[in-house]
């Protein structure tokens, strides 16, 4: 059966949709899967509501994207988790399924979520796709939002384009976590998170289209002063997270939502810490740096 795409944003059409009609706890055949595919090149950002999926199947569903990155960038150890190494603990739990304590480092650290990013963009091969399923969501808050890169890049300026073109900037989550004044870190951390260089435009691999690539890994360009770098940065962001090119998504339990970290950025919400919170996310990760797709 042919999924059914259905535009969810009113102000980009060609920005989030909603995708029924596919079980995504079941095997799916090659013709749905490229459709997905097709899909997630026109919008970006797809929604699949009332998706009930064990760990493993969610898994499964993600490997016909890509080969899986390990949670390795989320502060904690191996011993101290509580879900595979397959997947991102988007909570405030702890390994016994407690709620963590409102000052535990790791809850400190995964605040930098809040901040507009791309996944694994702190990584030399920055991720491809995100895949995200709400098992347990706030009665109230913690919405996540996603930005249009590729509309916010058409929307620039020619002058500031040609500023952008050619530049290469350098991404780590010692930047984006010393935003917040978080800098508890082992010296095993530090050197795990040592910048990597990225483009600041890219040309995306499947579709071709033109994009600012932006983050809150991203502390400075190359050839740049810091200052000078982060104040052109910070401008960036803010133009490409204006309303018009935005998306905020309410979650449901159950929602399964699907993102193009090579077309977008996206940011979690606040909540209210007194409540659980229980996201998991795959991340696929990315098979060429984001260098070898600077536009010419």
């Amino acid at each position: 059966m042919t999924p059914k795409v259905t535009p969810l944003n009113p102000k980009l059409t060609d920005f989030v949709a909603k995708v029924e009609g596919v079980s995504l706890a079941e095997t799916l055949a090659s013709e749905t899967v490229e459709a997905l595919f097709n899909a997630l090149d026109t919008f970006a950002v797809l929604v699949f509501p009332n998706q009930v999926l064990t760990d493993e199947q969610h898994i499964r569903f993600s490997r016909y994207f890509g080969d899986l990155e390990l949670a390795t960038g989320d502060y904690m150890k191996q011993d101290d988790r509580r879900l595979q190494m397959e997947l991102n603990d988007i909570s405030n739990l702890d390994r016994s399924g407690g709620k963590m304590d409102a000052d535990d480092p790791k809850r400190l650290f995964s605040l930098g979520n809040m901040l507009w990013h791309s996944d694994s963009s702190f990584k030399a091969i920055p991720a491809q796709y995100s895949i995200l399923s709400a098992k347990i969501i706030p009665t109230t808050d913690g919405d996540t939002e996603f930005a249009d890169m590729r509309a916010a890049w058409n929307a620039l300026d020619e002058k500031t384009q040609q500023k952008c073109l050619g530049q290469v900037a350098r991404h780590s989550q010692l930047y984006s976590r010393g935003e917040l004044g978080f800098t508890e870190f082992r010296e095993d951390q530090q050197q795990a998170m040592i910048p990597v260089r990225q483009a600041l435009v890219r040309r995306h691999p499947r579709t071709k289209n033109i994009s600012l690539y932006l983050s809150a890994h991203a502390g400075m360009i190359e050839g740049w002063t810091v200052p000078e770098s982060r104040i052109f940065l910070k401008r960036l962001t803010e133009h490409a997270t204006q309303r018009e090119f935005t998306y905020r998504h309410k979650w449901r339990v159950n929602d399964l939502v699907i993102w193009d970290n090579q077309a977008t950025m996206h940011r979690a919400m606040g909540y209210d810490n007194k409540e659980v919170r229980d996201m998991r996310r795959t991340t696929i990760a990315g098979v060429t740096s984001s260098l070898e797709e600077m536009p010419a």
